[in-house]
């Protein structure tokens, strides 16, 4: 399958970085819907193996969790017990009575979603991360909530009605559901199959299935706080610097404090807020999940006879035979 881009979310990024990237909601309806990384066809297959454990599985109803022991269950492998294994026909009848199903980190277990977010992490810059939806109709998952990311949603299946409020007043700011409703709707919209919406970060938010049974793919495009900014401080100022671990006495340790101050006075004179973004951003991405291949089928490859090595033996063997 193709890879998606920002482009065949949002049509022309340009427009999309000057007018909605991190400042207004909007609905995009390109004129080739993206192509699903994932349909509920692929989920049922996966959910048909049980292999899923339950910190990847999740199911609410009316924003209470139902406990995993409700749609969790124990394996035999290799005839050992183990438990928390998703049971797809459990998970089946509780999205039918009115829960709504959350597949946590799919980029981290689905080979073309992981393609996806790979895709758009490099264009963006930033971290994404993958969460698929399934809602029945007239059933809301999750109350008005904000996310610490932005988020592209992909409507798969169905319909969705959200609706999205403004985002926090300034940097002071938790994600998660809010004590009280989010002020009037910035954008209120039937979201239908093939349609993206686009949620700036921190924006207030809440859906409830619409038509059919709804199945949207969150995009969530992660953003450093003050913490990571703070950390990448530390790494920058220290860098070139080796510390003694444990100066003998008073005056070494003295020296190793003034020795301390200037390199960091050094660094400083050398370090843009920029460049100070850049580092927080590029150790974000590095904590993402490697997706790297580990190489069987080469290893396989490379142990193989070849044909030259192969021919001495034949050749003894044939003349053994005579």
């Amino acid at each position: 399958m193709s890879v998606h881009t920002l482009s065949e979310l949002v049509g022309d990024t340009a427009a999309f970085r000057r007018t909605h990237w991190r400042r207004t909601p909007a609905v995009f309806r390109p004129a080739t819907a993206p192509r699903p990384p994932m349909t509920l066809a692929d989920l049922d297959a996966v959910l048909s193996f049980g292999a899923l454990r339950s910190s990847y599985v999740e199911l609410a109803r009316a924003d209470k969790i139902i406990p995993p022991e409700a749609y969790c269950g124990p394996r035999t492998v290799n005839q050992r017990v183990h438990d928390g294994f998703a049971d797809g026909g459990k998970i089946r009848d509780l999205v039918r009575d009115g829960g709504t199903l959350l597949l946590r980190c799919v980029d981290q277990w689905h080979a073309p979603t992981a393609a996806l977010t790979g895709a758009l992490a490099k264009e963006l810059g930033r971290k994404v991360e993958a969460f698929f939806f399934v809602t029945p109709p007239g059933r809301q998952g999750l109350r008005i909530h904000r996310d610490d990311a932005d988020v592209f949603v992909l409507q798969l299946n169905g319909s969705k009605s959200w609706h999205v409020h403004a985002g926090p007043a300034d940097g002071d700011w938790a994600p998660g559901p809010l004590r009280q409703d989010g002020g009037p709707a910035l954008l209120s919209t039937d979201l239908h199959a093939g349609e993206v919406l686009y949620i700036p970060r921190g924006y207030a938010h809440h859906a409830t299935g619409s038509q059919g049974l709804s199945a949207h793919l969150s995009l969530t495009v992660r953003e450093v706080g003050g913490v990571h900014l703070y950390k990448a401080l530390q790494q920058a100022l220290l860098e070139g610097h080796r510390i003694t671990p444990r100066p003998a006495d008073d005056a070494a340790l003295l020296d190793e404090a003034s020795v301390m101050l200037r390199h960091l006075k050094d660094r400083l004179t050398t370090l843009s807020p920029d460049d100070l973004l850049s580092r927080a951003r590029a150790s974000l991405l590095a904590d993402e999940t490697g997706h790297t291949s580990p190489g069987l089928d080469d290893l396989a490859r490379s142990l193989e006879p070849s044909a030259d090595a192969a021919a001495p033996d034949q050749e003894k063997g044939s003349s053994s035979c005579n």
